[in-house]
């Protein structure tokens, strides 16, 4: 089924990209002049503009803080600014909202995207029609104006594993998961985890591919929960979704295994704060959902108002005050905010 729709998505991109004339090469650049270009309304006051943050799901404490960036954005700036998104992951549900958005004519969307490909066509139509997109979690994604990165996505893969590999004394099996396998950085951390565990630590060996979890902590817990009666050898989990590590956690401490198997990945200090103190949680690698919110706004803005993105720019934002343009890409920026917490550290973080 997922096949089935993920197919139909395509091709309704590929026709709807034809209509608007917003194709982009494999390397996500398309139009990418339109970084620096002056924009229409240079001369709007932000207090004219308007806002939408699209984010993967709503009702979650990611996206909920992601919301407290957008409000930060808003009382700093005066730009009306609101943030939308579904009630689960499904990327058509996405595109619909998106779709929704562009008969009103905001300054600028910004996004989360559950699948990348799912977008292109819509946000071709939204730039079409003079519409700024920005897109965050989502490198090479086509028809965005940029794309922001909290870091260098291979570089936090590859730290969780070496933690991973280190709590687990550099063997046994070990489970991922993701949120969905069309969640871009999702699948950028695990690729990059599992090639450097290939490469460094072959006493390890990663059981199945990685587990769909929609960022659903319940499902996360359910499926922990059975690989853990099929495979009694299992050390370690990775999780990626925000909701992945507690839900793993949980299985974990159900068993009463929080002291044989290491459990790693991205969450929210204040979610994981008491499985890390009963150590069903060894350790969380995350970045401040606010502070990615707002800098994607702060770019829209920027655009909005014919401001350069390039190496270097400040944000005025922690974590975001001089942006690298990433390899390969004429309009992805990276951050440095990436943030880690164990059970002695994770009360320094208020959120």
């Amino acid at each position: 089924m997922r096949d089935r729709r993920m197919a139909l998505l395509v091709a309704l991109g590929v026709a709807a990209t034809a209509l608007v004339g917003c194709g982009s090469g494999d390397d996500g650049g398309d139009d990418a002049g339109s970084s620096s270009a002056p924009a229409d309304g240079a001369g709007q006051d932000p207090k004219d503009m308007t806002m939408v943050n699209v984010v993967k799901i709503k009702g979650i404490l990611w996206f909920d803080r992601m919301a407290e960036g957008d409000a930060s954005f808003a009382a700093r700036t005066g730009v009306q600014t609101r943030q939308e998104g579904a009630d689960d992951t499904s990327p058509e549900k996405q595109v619909q909202i998106i779709a929704d958005l562009i008969p009103q004519n905001p300054t600028a969307i910004t996004v989360v995207p559950n699948s990348p490909e799912a977008l292109h066509a819509v946000l071709g139509q939204a730039r079409g029609q003079g519409i700024k997109v920005v897109s965050h979690e989502a490198t090479g994604i086509q028809n965005v104006d940029i794309d922001i990165e909290a870091f260098d996505n291979a570089a936090f893969g590859e730290r969780i594993m070496q933690n991973l590999a280190q709590c687990m004394g550099e063997r046994g099996e070990y489970v991922q998961f993701v949120g969905e396998p069309t969640a871009k950085t999702h699948m950028q951390w695990v690729d990059a985890a599992r090639d450097l565990q290939v490469a460094e630590f072959p006493d390890m060996a990663r059981v199945g591919d990685p587990i769909e979890s929609a960022d659903d902590e319940q499902i996360a817990y359910d499926k922990a929960k059975q690989l853990l009666a099929q495979n009694p050898d299992i050390k370690g989990f990775q999780g990626s979704a925000a909701n992945d590590v507690p839900g793993i956690a949980r299985a974990v401490r159900e068993a009463g295994r929080q002291n044989q198997i290491c459990v790693m990945g991205t969450s929210v200090p204040s979610s994981a704060a008491e499985q890390l103190a009963d150590g069903s949680i060894d350790k969380i690698f995350f970045w401040d959902p606010a502070l990615a919110g707002e800098a994607q706004l702060q770019i829209a803005l920027m655009l909005a108002q014919g401001r350069p993105i390039e190496a270097g720019t400040d944000l005025g934002i922690p974590g975001y005050e001089s942006l690298t343009k990433m390899n390969g890409y004429d309009n992805v920026y990276v951050g440095d905010a990436s943030l880690e917490a164990d059970a002695k550290t994770v009360s320094q973080y208020n959120f």
